[in-house]
Formats: C-alpha cells, sequence, structure tokens
C-alpha cells in the first residue's frame, strides 16, 4: 500500500544512493520530502513526512484539533502550554482520521516479523526525548518525539525531522531489524493504515498465519 490519499513524490526512488539537495528546514532528496526540526513540531512534521506532503497538516489545523478534542482555550491537555506543539497522541491519530487513515498501536512484546508490510502505509515511532538547556547541560526530565517511518519505491526510510536529511534503511528484512532494535525499549511503534482496507480485512496488517 503505498498511499491512501496523499499525493505521491515526483521523481522514482528505488535505492539508498540519493543526494541531498535541500536547505533550511526542509530537504528533496531526489524526491523524498523531508521536514526537519522546529520547536516541539515534531508531530506535525512526522505527519507531513508520512505522508510525503509539505502542505498536508499546517500548525493551526493540529492546534484546532487539540480544540476539537478537548474545547479548552487555556492550557489544553493534547499540546504545550506554550503553544510550540508537543502533540499527544490523541492529536495525531485524529489527524490520521481526517485523511482516511487509522493509527493501530503495535505491541513491542512481538516479533515485528508478524507485520504484513505489505498492507501498511506507513509507521510512526514515539521515542524519548532527552532535554537539554542549550546543547551541553541535560535537564532531569524527558519529553517524547515523534518520527515518520515509509517506505518508498522499494527501499524503507526513517524520515524522523531530527536527521539532516532522510536516512534510507534498506530492504524488509533490514527494516524489520531496525523496527525490534527499536522495541527493545520504550519505545512506541504505531501502524498506519487505511481505514476502509481495514474496516474490509480486520488484521490484514499481520500476516495470515498470525491472525486471530
Amino acid at each position: 500500500m503505498e498511499s491512501p490519499s496523499a499525493r505521491k513524490p515526483g521523481s522514482s526512488l528505488g535505492d539508498c544512493e540519493n543526494k541531498s539537495n535541500g536547505n533550511g528546514n526542509t530537504t528533496m532528496m531526489q524526491g523524498i520530502y523531508h521536514e526537519r526540526q522546529t520547536r516541539h513540531l515534531c508531530g506535525l512534521h512526522a505527519l507531513n513526512n508520512l505522508f510525503q506532503t509539505p502542505d498536508m497538516f499546517s500548525k493551526s489545523e493540529l492546534d484546532d484539533y487539540c480544540t476539537t478534542l478537548t474545547p479548552r482555550n487555556w492550557l489544553n491537555p493534547h499540546r504545550s502550554w506554550i503553544g510550540w506543539g508537543n502533540y499527544d497522541v490523541n492529536v495525531i491519530m485524529y489527524a490520521l482520521q481526517q485523511r482516511n487513515c487509522e493509527a493501530v498501536w503495535f505491541d513491542r512484546r512481538r516479533d515485528p516479523h508478524c507485520l504484513n508490510l505489505s498492507a501498511i502505509f506507513g509507521f510512526i515511532l514515539n521515542v524519548p526525548a532527552q532535554m537539554s538547556l542549550g546543547y551541553y547541560i541535560p535537564l532531569p526530565f524527558q519529553m517524547r518525539h515523534w518520527l515518520a517511518l515509509r517506505r518508498i519505491n522499494g527501499s524503507y526510510y526513517n524520515l524522523d525531522s531530527k536527521l539532516r536529511e532522510p536516512r534510507c534503511l534498506g530492504s524488509e528484512e533490514k527494516f524489520l531489524e531496525f523496527l525490534a532494535s527499536h522495541l527493545q525499549t520504550d519505545h512506541e511503534l504505531f501502524l498506519i493504515l487505511n481505514e476502509e482496507d481495514e474496516e474490509k480485512n480486520p488484521q490484514r496488517w499481520l500476516l495470515p498465519q498470525f491472525r486471530d
């Protein structure tokens, strides 16, 4: 499943030797769209990188979703109180529903080799992010960071907004090894599926031998 409703990137990709030709906060690496980190907007970047579309979502749209989920003008529980993003999982899931997709939480106790990768549009990881004062002084608390992973014309890519450019993870087997290594820690994995496909064929994201 390459895309449910997003516009597809214009060029063909089949290897991991592409060079970046972007600058600023976005990169186009041989047709791969990649937003880089600004403020605490990793949730926004992860969604746009997932759909490979720069304007699939905007900050104002995600802020509106926060109010829709909890109609509160002050101290909304779904985002940073200073308005810099830091959106929670409810906002990410609601945003995906607006594009006819759903996020399925993957139990990290399972082996990723049970996944039917051909039925999954993309992946979003939620990982711990150490906060620091400047570059050198770590603070005694952590936040969470969203990042997108996706197959683009034959290869899997890490589209983390903290990277300078997309990072090729390679083949299906290498990608599954990458997932397995992340799921050994307290990282949370969400499978992004086309809602209509999942309604017609529940658990399609699992290989047949692993379905209930």
